[in-house]
This record gives structure tokens, C-alpha cells and sequence, in this order.
């Protein structure tokens, strides 16, 4: 029986050791990767002046809302958004597996390199329920609540490590 999932994901395990120099010092190497990849997902910053308040906003939170927008009320998803979420979540993955000691390569911004995402384009009209985004928010509160835990123990497995 041969399954077609809409999202596979997979890391290439290096054929080689890994440095361990650059493990030592990677969350500072990391740090330029880290600001460009916050600028792009961020949304909302805020700073506090001595007497000003500055509003920054990515455009993670920008290009979130309205696609999700268009699913709701025309039910539509232009192609070149999922393009750019998609893009979005694959350079995600490139940085998390540098900062997880999985590879030591720098993650690139164009490049696949090891890290293999690929999320199927589905036909929002046929495939795609319009109201139900709204509920999934509902139903992925204990999840994200679940995943909180799981993202501080892994933090401290990896340090530990």
C-alpha cells in the first residue's frame, strides 16, 4: 500500500564527523542567520525609547493573515504565497537543524543543503474546507501547549549534549 502524505520531511545524516570547534562557538556564528531569520518571521517588535515606542513588523505575521483571509471568505490561495510560506518554512528548518547540532554546514538561504521539506499544493476549493482554519486554532491550543514543554526540554538536552 503506497501512501502519499501532503508533508514529508527529512535531514540527510552527514557522512563525515562533525566539527567540533564550530559546535562550541555556533550560537555566535549563528547570530547573523538568527537577526535575517527573525526579520522575516517576527511580528511585531516592540522598543522602548526613553520617551518613544517603536512598532516593528515582519512579514511572517503579514503574509500569515491573508492567505488565511482568502481561504475563509473566496476561497483561494494564490500559488505564490504557499511559494513563499513554503520557502519560509524550508530556510526554518535549515537554521533549527544547524542550531540542533545536526549539521554544521551554514544554513543557506537559497539552497536546499540537507534539510528536505516538501508540502503539496492542494486545490482550496475541493480539497479544502473554508471555515475549518478558524476551528484548527481551537483545536491546536493543548498541542502548541505540549510543544512548549517539548521545545524547553530539547534546549536543555542539546546544551547538556
Amino acid at each position: 500500500m503506497n501512501i502519499k502524505y501532503p508533508v514529508t520531511y527529512s535531514v540527510d545524516y552527514p557522512d563525515r564527523a562533525l566539527s567540533r570547534l564550530t559546535t562550541f562557538f555556533r550560537i555566535i556564528v549563528a547570530i547573523p542567520i538568527l537577526i535575517l531569520l527573525c526579520t522575516v518571521t517576527a511580528t511585531a517588535l516592540t522598543l522602548h525609547g526613553s520617551r518613544t515606542t517603536t512598532e516593528i513588523a515582519g512579514s511572517g505575521g503579514l503574509l500569515f493573515m491573508a492567505p488565511l483571509l482568502m481561504i475563509l471568505f473566496r476561497q483561494k490561495y494564490p500559488r505564490w504565497w504557499f511559494d513563499w510560506n513554503l520557502e519560509l518554512a524550508r530556510f526554518t528548518n535549515r537554521v533549527v537543524v544547524y542550531l540542533a547540532l545536526m549539521n554544521d554546514h551554514y544554513p543557506s538561504t537559497d539552497e536546499e543543503q540537507t534539510v528536505h521539506l516538501n508540502i503539496t499544493y492542494s486545490n482550496t476549493q475541493t480539497e479544502l474546507n473554508r471555515w475549518l482554519p478558524l476551528v484548527k486554532w481551537f483545536l491546536a491550543i493543548p498541542h502548541y501547549v505540549v510543544l512548549l514543554f517539548l521545545n524547553v526540554a530539547v534546549l536543555i538536552v542539546t546544551i547538556f549534549a
